[in-house]
């Protein structure tokens, strides 16, 4: 049983790490130490929505209609690219690491924007649903695969979110914030391209 929850919290980790548009708006957000807990109760909670349904089931009607993914595609893209655009303005007109001179994004819109780089974004639909719901059949406890690869879930993004705050003097400088929202723009972009060309 403990092998079928390791192997869970191992798939479940080399595909949540990559950089990638949760991940880069989880970071975000940790640096600027706005919500962090409900992004990273956000971001958990749906990749263990996400992979119950997978080993559940969903995987296999998902891939029984096309259509439906082509649209989510399409639509991710777009909402991809429009992020990608906020932060490329942000690179060009950055500012300095201070909480105090700004006021801080609503709670709505924080997770409004969260929920949406969740659900629009398909590959969180081939990683979660299609690919670890897959692997799971596969072990002879496929629930505590699933309880493993949810548990990397929210250790990952538990440190990604907590941990971002340490980076907070070395983004005190408006240069830095260029840097990182120039990289939060690249791979916005380059996630939407693998969508569309994919």
């Amino acid at each position: 049983m403990l092998t079928s929850a390791l192997a869970g919290f191992a798939a479940s980790a080399v595909l949540i790490i990559a950089i990638g548009a949760q991940n880069a708006f989880v970071l975000r957000q940790g640096l600027r130490r706005e919500h962090v807990l409900a992004v990273v109760l956000v971001c958990a909670l749906s990749d263990l929505l996400l992979i119950l349904a997978g080993i559940g089931g969903l995987g296999a009607v998902v891939t029984a209609r096309p259509s439906a993914v082509t649209v989510i595609k399409w639509v991710g893209a777009a909402f991809l690219i429009a992020y990608a655009g906020l932060a490329a303005r942000r690179a060009l007109r950055p500012a300095a690491l201070n909480p105090a001179s700004r006021a801080p994004a609503t709670l709505g819109a924080t997770v409004l924007t969260c929920l949406a780089l969740t659900y629009l974004n398909p590959h969180v639909y081939l990683d979660t649903v299609l690919l670890l719901g897959s692997v799971a059949q596969q072990h002879p406890h496929r629930w505590l695969f699933g309880a493993g690869a949810a548990a990397a879930s929210l250790v990952w993004f538990t440190a990604l979110g907590a941990g971002a705050h340490r980076l907070g003097p070395l983004l005190a400088r408006p240069s830095a914030w260029r840097v990182l929202d120039g990289m939060i723009a690249v791979v916005m972009l380059g996630v939407a391209a693998t969508l569309l060309l994919g």
